[in-house]
């Protein structure tokens, strides 16, 4: 479908490193539509999913191009969290990830804006397990879809909150990364989404502009001194990208530019700051294949204060000794966590990581944190849904194989029909990835899919 971009967007960018009229028009015109999707390394075995690959997004692990889009919907592996369509431009943050932080030491992470869940599902792949991620989504009608995405995930280290970005000035000097994926006037996006256009304005460009200025000064004491902190758009506008750069570096003295080493052959185009020479990249869809995108990251010198200990309050209760004997079993290393009590629900979080949990439990909404291991009920475990898309079920858990068919039936909501002599809770696969719990009964199978969730398409 040919586009009618903004002349005043196009009258902006005259002069801006890159911009090529003739060949950014004639991509915008082709009709060209990219998916790509990020494979979950955890999950992904490679084989029976509705996609064929076309080649690799040369600056991610686990990224790729396919040869057309899908019906995602259709495909078990895609509810199972094997994988996630994400766009191939903002994938480079996994390039600026790894250039300015040492992932092989334990982080504690805040991607600020974080919904759908693209980012946070990226970095869950790229730190340690005993790193903490914390994905916020200030927006309530938006922060359920990024709580689903990061649960189909499957992450122990992942908290979700609910909350403004000054409400993180509570923690001071708490974090080591902080990635801003700001809301913008989104003309990066016009290929993939045609009504993107019908919203754009001059106007728009500032007052996004007035907002991402916010969000950082709101968020900067948040960031430890010597921590790194990575702001995006998927706009063109200079406003939202170099402009940013330069306020950002002159609103704080502490704050400083940093540089990435690029591959030629990507085509990213580097840029500077007027002002502040700070370097910023830029992704144009007639240069490589992907959509618009803008990418910089900062350190924060480390010349303030020391950060006062925070200690957290009002614990929440830690799981029972009978609670655990019921639960243990069925948790694979169960040693490495720790379990407590929310609501009814057990929650498990890695050992290491719990006292930063509290931490955030006294000072922010919490959506969700670790994995819901279930409820206990007359010494039963009700397993909860996030626990059978986690990485934590012991091996001795039964497991049923569906075929295609019988997943989406499962996935659906219907009744099923599965083969085992079983009589309990197992888990239903699809290519071994795990779709959700089924409880056996000597006259039927009960689907315990969720609800909320289930495909509506017949």
């Amino acid at each position: 479908m040919s586009q009618q971009i903004p002349p005043a967007l196009l009258e902006s960018l005259q002069n801006v490193d890159g911009f090529d009229e003739k060949a950014f028009l004639a991509i915008h015109q082709s009709g060209e539509q990219i998916t790509s999707v990020r494979l979950n390394p955890l999950k992904f075995d490679g084989g029976h999913s509705s996609f064929c690959i076309n080649r690799k997004v040369p600056w991610s692990t686990n990224g790729f191009y396919l040869t057309q889009r899908p019906s995602f919907t259709s495909d078990p592996l895609f509810h199972a969290g094997a994988y996630y369509v994400q766009e191939a431009s903002s994938m480079f943050l996994e390039e600026v990830v790894k250039q300015t932080c040492d992932l092989s030491m334990p982080l504690k992470i805040l991607d600020l804006c974080a919904a759908p869940g693209g980012k946070t599902t990226l970095m869950q792949s790229l730190i340690s397990a005993e790193s903490l991620l914390v994905s916020n989504e200030v927006i309530k009608t938006r922060v359920n879809i990024l709580s689903e995405n990061c649960t189909k995930w499957g992450g122990a280290n992942v908290v979700v909150t609910n909350n403004d970005p000054k409400d993180f000035q509570r923690l001071p000097g708490f974090f080591d990364v902080i990635v801003v994926g700001a809301p913008c006037s989104g003309s990066g996006l016009f290929r993939k989404d045609p009504g993107a256009i019908d919203e754009w304005s001059i106007n728009n460009v500032a007052l996004c502009s007035q907002r991402q200025k916010r969000i950082l000064s709101d968020i900067l004491p948040s960031l430890k001194p010597g921590g790194i902190i990575i702001y995006s758009t998927c706009s063109y506008s200079t406003a939202e990208d170099e402009a940013i750069c330069d306020w950002l570096s002159g609103f704080s003295k502490e704050i400083t530019g940093l540089s990435l080493q690029l591959n030629n052959e990507w085509n990213i185009v580097e840029t500077t700051s007027p002002v502040h020479k700070v370097c910023g990249y830029r992704f144009y869809p007639d240069k490589l294949i992907g959509e618009g995108f803008f990418i910089a990251a900062f350190k924060k010198e480390n010349t303030a204060p020391g950060i006062k200990e925070i200690r957290p309050k009002n614990k929440p209760p830690m799981a029972s000794k009978p609670e655990m004997e019921v639960i243990q079993p069925m948790i694979k290393n169960a040693g490495i966590f720790s379990f407590f009590k929310w609501q009814d629900d057990v929650i498990a979080v890695p050992a290491c990581l719990l006292n930063y949990v509290f931490i955030l439990q006294s000072v922010l909404y919490l959506k969700k944190a670790g994995v819901s291991i279930g409820k206990i009920i007359r010494n039963e475990l009700i397993p909860d849904h996030a626990f059978a898309l986690s990485n934590l079920v012991a091996e001795n858990v039964v497991a049923v194989e569906a075929d295609l068919a019988t997943a989406l039936q499962y996935l659906r909501r219907n009744d099923i029909d599965v083969q085992t002599n079983y009589k309990g809770w197992a888990l239903i696969k699809y290519n071994s990835a795990a779709l959700g719990w089924i409880k056996v009964l000597p006259s039927r199978i009960n689907n315990y899919y969720p609800k909320e969730w289930r495909i509506l398409n017949r």
